[in-house]
Order: C-alpha cells, then sequence, then structure tokens
C-alpha cells in the first residue's frame, strides 16, 4: 500500500509542477520587438505617430476591457511588454537591430520596419530565424512575389494596390490626359510605385504619355534640380511617391515655386502632410493613405475609440503610420487569440500562431483586413483617394474614391506587373 500512495504522491506533485509551469509561462509577458524611426528625417511625421499607436494599444490592451471588439486583456490574457528599436541607419544596421531583438533580448515576435529597403533585408532573416515578423507599413510587392515566407506576414497594403488604384483615380479625374511626371525615391518602393503606375495607365490611358520621371536619393533633402526639371518637362499631373521627411522638404521647395499648382500631385503618402504642411497644398492636389487609413478610416466603433484616445493622449491626429502600426498589433492579436481558440491552448505556439494567421479575417481601425494573398501572408483592402480643397481655411478631401481589392490586386500567385499587362485580368 505504501509504494502505491508514494506513487500516487509523486504523480500528484508532478501534475502540481506541471500546472504551476504553465500558469507561469500565461502569466510570463509576450515580449514585442517594435522596428520604427526614432530619429532622423522619417521620425516626425512617421516613425514616432506609428511608437504612439504602439504605446497607446500596449496600455489599453494590458488594462483590457477598454479596446472595442478586442476586450480580452493582452494577447489572449497575457500581458504584452515591448522592446523599441530605431530604423535609422540602413538595411544593415536595422538587420543587425533585428538579430539582437532575436538572440539578446529573446523576443516572441516582432513588428516593425517602414522602408521597403529595409523590409526587404530582414525578411530573410525573420525566416531563417524562425521569428513571427509582421511588417507593418512597407510596401515593395516583391515581398511575397520574389519568395515565399512561413514566419513574415503584412497587415497593410502594397505598392501595386496604392498605385494602380492612383492610376484608376487619374483616370477618372483625367480621362483625356496627355502628359505626367513623377517624382519617386531611387530604391524599391519608388520603383515599383512608379512601375505599377506607368504600367497602370498605359492600360487605362493608352494615349498619355511619359513627360519625365525624377529619382532622387532616399533622404535627399534637397530638390531644386528635380524641381525644375519637372517644371520644364509642362506635365498635366505628377504621381508623387516620396513620403516622410523626404515628401515634407520636396513639398517645401516646389510650392513656392508653383510646381504643385502647375502640375496637380497624386501623392501616395500624402495623408502625413495634411495637418503639418496642409495649407502648402493648392486646390487639386489628390492624396492618398496607404489604403483606407487615417481621414479614409471607417466611421466603426474601433476607428472612433481609436481617433479619440490617440487625439487625447497625444493631441495630434493619427496618420497613415499610426493605423498601419495599429492594425498589425491587431492582426497578431487577433491571430494568436484564434490559436488559443482553435487549438484549446493556454500559450499557442508559433506554428499554432501561423496556421491561425494564415488567410485571416480581421478588423482594424482600417476596417476588415483580409490576408488572402501571399499563400495567406499579405494583406488586402480597398484603396481609396480624394482631392484637396480649403474649406473655411482647413484642408478637406472631395471626389472620394474608393477602390475594390479585386480591382487593385492581383489573384494570388499572379506577379503583379503581369497582372497589370494583362489589362487586369482576374
Amino acid at each position: 500500500m505504501l509504494p502505491q500512495l508514494l506513487r500516487l504522491a509523486a504523480l500528484f506533485l508532478a501534475a502540481a509542477a506541471l500546472a504551476g509551469s504553465a500558469a507561469a509561462q500565461d502569466a510570463r509577458s509576450l515580449r514585442i520587438g517594435v522596428i520604427t524611426f526614432l530619429s532622423g528625417p522619417a521620425a516626425g511625421p512617421f516613425g514616432v505617430p506609428a511608437k504612439n499607436a504602439a504605446d497607446l494599444l500596449v496600455e489599453s490592451f494590458n488594462k483590457g476591457g477598454i479596446v472595442p471588439g478586442y476586450e480580452q486583456k493582452g494577447f489572449g490574457g497575457r500581458p504584452i511588454e515591448v522592446v523599441y528599436v530605431d530604423e535609422a541607419g540602413g538595411p544593415t544596421k536595422v538587420v543587425t537591430e533585428y538579430s539582437n531583438l532575436v538572440s539578446r533580448q529573446n523576443v516572441d515576435m516582432v513588428i516593425g520596419v517602414i522602408s521597403s529597403g529595409d523590409c526587404l533585408a530582414v525578411a530573410p532573416v525573420a525566416e531563417e530565424s524562425k521569428k513571427i515578423t509582421v511588417l507593418f507599413d512597407c510596401s515593395t510587392n516583391r515581398i511575397f512575389e520574389e519568395a515565399s515566407y512561413k514566419y513574415v506576414f503584412r497587415t497593410t497594403t502594397m505598392a501595386t494596390q496604392e498605385n494602380v488604384a492612383a492610376a484608376r483615380y487619374i483616370a477618372e479625374m483625367y480621362p483625356n490626359l496627355k502628359t505626367f511626371s513623377g517624382i519617386n525615391p531611387n530604391y524599391a518602393w519608388g520603383q515599383d510605385a512608379w512601375s505599377d503606375f506607368t504600367e497602370s495607365l498605359k492600360v487605362l490611358l493608352p494615349g498619355a504619355q511619359i513627360a519625365t520621371n525624377m529619382t532622387p536619393k532616399l533622404g535627399a533633402g534637397q530638390y531644386g534640380t528635380e524641381v525644375s526639371a519637372l517644371l520644364g518637362s509642362n506635365a498635366e499631373i505628377m504621381q508623387n511617391s516620396l513620403w516622410g521627411g523626404d515628401l515634407e522638404a520636396f513639398v517645401l521647395q516646389a510650392a513656392p515655386r508653383g510646381l504643385l499648382k502647375k502640375s496637380p500631385n497624386i501623392i501616395i503618402c500624402g495623408d502625413t502632410i495634411l495637418e503639418r504642411l496642409g495649407s502648402q497644398l493648392p486646390d487639386g492636389t489628390m492624396i492618398g493613405a496607404r489604403g483606407p487609413n487615417g481621414p479614409f478610416a471607417p466611421a466603426t466603433k474601433l476607428n472612433n475609440w481609436f481617433r479619440k484616445a490617440f487625439q487625447e493622449q497625444f493631441k495630434a491626429i493619427p496618420v497613415y503610420s499610426s493605423y498601419h502600426m495599429a492594425t498589425a498589433f491587431f492582426g497578431a492579436k487577433s491571430a494568436y487569440e484564434a490559436a488559443q481558440k482553435k487549438f484549446k491552448t493556454g500559450v499557442p505556439s508559433d506554428e499554432q500562431i501561423i496556421a491561425a494567421f494564415e488567410y485571416n479575417k480581421f478588423e482594424s481601425v482600417a476596417g476588415i483586413v483580409d490576408m488572402s494573398l501571399g499563400k495567406g501572408h499579405q494583406a488586402v483592402q480597398g484603396v481609396p483617394y480624394g482631392t484637396l480643397r480649403m474649406v473655411d481655411g482647413k484642408p478637406t478631401l472631395t471626389n472620394v474614391r474608393y477602390y475594390a481589392p479585386d480591382k487593385v490586386s492581383p489573384p494570388d500567385g499572379v506577379k503583379s506587373i503581369d497582372w497589370i499587362r494583362a489589362g487586369f485580368k482576374r
């Protein structure tokens, strides 16, 4: 009898130890590495507003019961701890910082990266590290068209969707367009943006001709030469994919010389300058927000909460980088908690989270996000544009058009450029 009792006692103690270990694991913070620009010209208009969104959501998630539709505390009951990394410095530095997050900071997942060049460098490292990584902003379509990833996701739209929508908007607003120009930074994002825009216009407005395209270095800061060349091109409209500090510098240098009025710009990343430089933009400037973000975001309960809470805490309007960061957090939280529910586990494994993330549909502050491209790793949403008019001294968007996902996105497995050149056939 005694040996049997001892065995039962040992089994009881082992079970208690396992339960205690599971409880401790449940209570352990989920560490998330967040990469965004915290210094340099991209920080003020872009990186810091994204960090602010992360701060707001982490605080609200950890309190629980605050965020509409996402009331569960933390991620599935686990408190969130964030480790921030400054993206400034270029791809080599960002890869080093990413590796440090994984090997030294022991993060459970990574949310981050704004620059397309940095994303292209980080994605294969994330895959090799086997660390779930949610790209929250970078736009190059090359991420999932030139490679296949298991651990990498992107919860926002990409260059193809944003520039096909821009071309469709131009075709509607300028049906008799004869000439157009462009200014695009000379790296992955700018190259993809110009290619997708021009190839789309060849289909939509075959009579329109390119006057010129300027390709300044990322972070150039000075655009006197580009402004002169663009003025001399006499183009009717201009496609503009500059962003962050580069976009602000260009507007401040181009507006006094009359370029923005002479050739109305369709600014793919224009949302970030509305509050800061809206008074510098002439009527007729066309604005995008890289998806249904910022002024284009739906008036849902979730978005109304986000905008109000963000403005109260940071005394500023959330721009699209804020929306992109928020959407990445909602996507990760949705996948984590879906995995808990599906696999009936307190702490889902990375494999289970990935399975729940692929082809997931979730609600974000920008509306419903459908992870339907890139074998379930790339988001799809509609893309809006609008035309600026000053109303009572305030920049106001008019002639707003929303382009449905099937009008701006290639079918899964089809390269963007092939889909565009085939006339957007599905």
